[in-house]
């Protein structure tokens, strides 16, 4: 779909991207997330251990996981709706995590689920019923070690 590479390219981008942030998401911009690599299948988002992203427990404020590891699937979503004529809405309408340790270094957030999010938004617009997808991020330091999963529930419903 050429919406959605326009929009791949776009956040593959460095500056683009950051831009992009900074308007969209400014609190993401200043906590250091970033997108690491996106394309249609998978997203690799970081963020980092720093005096903005800490807690009183010298490890990494949970929303900023949080709001990593929601990253790395939104922005699958906006790659499925980008473009989109009817347009699509999309909103997270739950989410679930566990943690393992302590994140006190950069941590990675992987989501490998754009395939099933492309599929839910065709469906929405194929049948106009709002559709749902829960979709799953594994975090994990630079050494690999587990520090946190998410799963994220989104809903895509097309505009009327």
């Amino acid at each position: 779909m050429p919406a959605a590479s326009a929009f791949l390219q776009l956040m593959n981008n460095r500056t683009k991207a950051r831009l992009f942030l900074l308007r969209q998401l400014p609190a993401a911009y200043f906590s250091g997330v970033r997108i690491e690599a996106v394309t249609a299948e998978s997203c690799t988002v970081s963020v980092p251990f720093k005096w903005f992203t800490q807690n009183p427990f010298r490890s990494t404020y949970f929303a900023c996981l949080s709001m990593a590891a929601e990253m790395s699937t939104g922005a699958l979503a906006m790659a499925a709706v980008y473009g989109h004529k009817p347009p699509v809405s999309m909103l997270v309408t739950s989410m679930e995590s566990r943690f393992f340790k302590k994140a006190t270094g950069k941590t990675i957030f992987t989501c490998a689920d754009g395939l099933q999010v492309q599929q839910a938004v065709e469906n929405a617009i194929k049948t106009g019923a709002p559709q749902t997808i829960k979709t799953y991020s594994s975090g994990v330091d630079v050494a690999g070690k587990n520090i946190a999963e998410f799963w994220f529930t989104w809903s895509f419903k097309v505009k009327v």
